[in-house]
């Protein structure tokens, strides 16, 4: 398992779980941040159809009520939980392994380069993540979440000055909990 978009000011955060078929691997497997977004597209599109996937994310409410942490943990339950199938153990990339697994759980700090798996989930978790952010990008123009994905660029700090937070906007994340306080 893996997870994509803890850091940006706005958007879910989004968790996948993969179970890979060791005799239908993806040639190319990395890191997600590692890899073009065409190649990323590339390998997501092979994963979904060589793969067992379970997605699911953490909503901007999550997010705010509890924490980025605590969504994260919800979405890897889920994303886990939404498999067609249940593995005996998930390797979870990074330092938490959340509560309430279906099997055995096992952090993996940098796992995304060393687990083929990991890498698969990374993929998939910021594919999925991003098509959600270019929809986004629709319903709240002048953003430009279809270039930034949400992430606090220079770019989304002068939108978000210029036009105020959003529903997307992450309101517990200083920059935007900045921009709310400037607005009263």
């Amino acid at each position: 398992m893996d997870e994509a978009g803890r850091g940006p000011l706005a958007g879910p955060v989004v968790a996948a779980a993969v179970i890979l078929d060791v005799g239908s691997i993806p040639q190319g497997l990395n890191d997600s941040k590692k890899l073009s977004p065409k190649r990323r597209l590339e390998l997501f599109e092979i994963i979904c159809a060589c793969a067992h996937v379970g997605v699911a994310a953490g909503s901007v409410g999550r997010i705010d009520r509890t924490d980025i942490r605590q969504a994260t943990l919800y979405a890897m339950r889920m994303a886990l939980a939404g498999l067609s199938c249940t593995p005996s153990c998930v390797l979870i990339d990074g330092r938490d392994v959340p509560s309430g697994l279906i099997c055995h759980g096992q952090a993996v700090i940098g796992g995304d380069a060393r687990s083929l798996s990991i890498a698969a989930a990374s993929i998939v978790a910021k594919v999925t993540r991003d098509r959600m952010m270019h929809a986004a990008s629709a319903h709240f123009p002048g953003y430009g979440f279809e270039r930034h994905m949400g992430y606090g660029t220079a770019m989304h700090l002068h939108a978000l000055q210029t036009l105020g937070a959003c529903a997307l906007h992450r309101r517990t994340f200083r920059p935007v909990t900045a921009v709310l306080k400037e607005a009263l």
